[in-house]
């Protein structure tokens, strides 16, 4: 063998050697591998156990006695602002988005048209009360002609009772004479004056008797005056029926100017103003809201199968992205709402088809806010709200 050959042998033998060392090197490395990788996957699981685990004794603990929804919204209820009386704006005293006390005015109406309406009913008053002391006053003359008829009625019973004794003197004058009259003792001339006397006296008695009974009507009348007079001055000037209308009417004409003043009736934000100075406004006139913030209140959606434990009483943490998740407001749950919101939408959803599908429904739960907190946070309608109710406190 040449000293070439030797050579060659040399290093086929060193290429197998590298060959064997190598293939022995990507097992290692393999196994390696393998058991990192079965390391990795015993890690893996116990944090995954771990994870379980925790969530487990978490949800036993305290998710169990809680649910939370990020449906929520905040709401208060508005007051609109309304005038009571129409007329002309002549002032406008607030602006969009302005804090306003109660009692602050916010608008002025033209008062021109409601001072002369309480001017004309201070006069209607002043004359149903002269009205009435003139009918007071008429009530005594009444009462003196009742008792001139009673004497007039008096006077004519005189007459008709001289009335009559006259016609009986002349009935029996007539009767005598007409008794004598055959024997010739009686001219006729005498027993016509007899019986024109007799007429007479007839016709007075029947006039007399006449002018009893107009004195009687007379007087009946006089009564029936005096009887309406009395009652309508009976009690006092204050309880008079067209003085108390009169007064009623002055105080309505007083209320209508106090209301060209529209005022705040709550503490709160103006907000959607809607009246500008110069309009012309009618009674019910929606010029704008006050909403008020420090009284506003949490609307949360709920899912259905979340409100199995949740009751009224039971306590609230909320937060809103408007302050940040560092400001926590603290409330607690006043109520129910009828109906989902699917129930009360303008086009309610339909489902007797064929193709029916549950689809899981959201009902409003009330949360009343902490007054204090709304006072050093004030909220605005509409914002939205993380809610979670605490199950535990029922």
């Amino acid at each position: 063998m040449t000293r070439q050959d030797m050579a060659d042998a040399d290093h086929d033998t060193m290429i197998q050697d590298r060959a064997g060392e190598a293939r022995v090197s990507d097992e290692e490395r393999a196994r390696d591998r393998m058991a990192l990788r079965h390391r990795l996957l015993i890690v893996l699981t116990i944090v995954v156990a771990a994870a379980a685990l925790g969530y487990a004794i978490w949800y036993l603990l305290i998710g169990s006695h809680r649910v939370s929804t990020d449906d929520a919204y905040v709401g208060a209820d508005a007051a609109q602002v309304t005038p009571l009386v129409a007329g002309a704006v002549s002032d406008v005293r607030v602006r969009e988005t302005q804090a306003v006390k109660r009692g602050q005015i916010l608008v002025v109406i033209d008062d021109a048209d409601a001072r002369i309406a309480v001017a004309q009913a201070e006069a209607d008053l002043l004359r149903a009360r002269r009205q009435y002391e003139q009918t007071s006053a008429t009530g005594g003359a009444l009462a003196a002609t009742v008792a001139s008829r009673a004497a007039d009625i008096a006077n004519a019973r005189a007459k008709l009772s001289a009335a009559d004794a006259d016609l009986q003197r002349a009935s029996i004058d007539l009767e005598r004479r007409r008794r004598l009259e055959p024997s010739g003792a009686v001219s006729g001339d005498e027993l016509t004056s007899a019986a024109n006397a007799f007429a007479t006296a007839r016709a007075a008695r029947d006039q007399a008797r006449a002018d009893l009974l107009r004195a009687t009507s007379t007087r009946a009348a006089a009564s029936g005056d005096l009887a309406a007079n009395q009652a309508l001055v009976r009690g006092t000037i204050d309880t008079n029926p067209d003085v108390a209308a009169a007064r009623a009417k002055l105080a309505q004409a007083q209320l209508d100017l106090t209301r060209t003043v529209v005022r705040a009736p709550i503490d709160g934000i103006v907000t959607n103003r809607r009246v500008q100075l110069g309009q012309r406004v009618a009674a019910g006139t929606v010029m704008m809201s006050v909403v008020p913030v420090e009284q506003a209140y949490v609307d949360a959606n709920f899912k259905e199968g979340q409100l199995e434990h949740v009751r009224i009483g039971q306590k609230a943490r909320l937060t809103s992205d408007y302050y940040g998740g560092g400001t926590v407001y603290h409330g607690r749950v006043i109520g129910f709402a009828g109906g989902t919101g699917a129930a009360f939408a303008v086009i309610p959803a339909q489902n007797a088809t064929g193709n029916w599908i549950k689809v899981v429904q959201r009902l409003p739960v009330r949360i009343a806010l902490d007054p204090a907190e709304l006072r050093r946070r004030p909220l605005r309608v509409g914002l939205s709200m993380k809610a979670t109710v605490y199950l535990a406190d029922h």
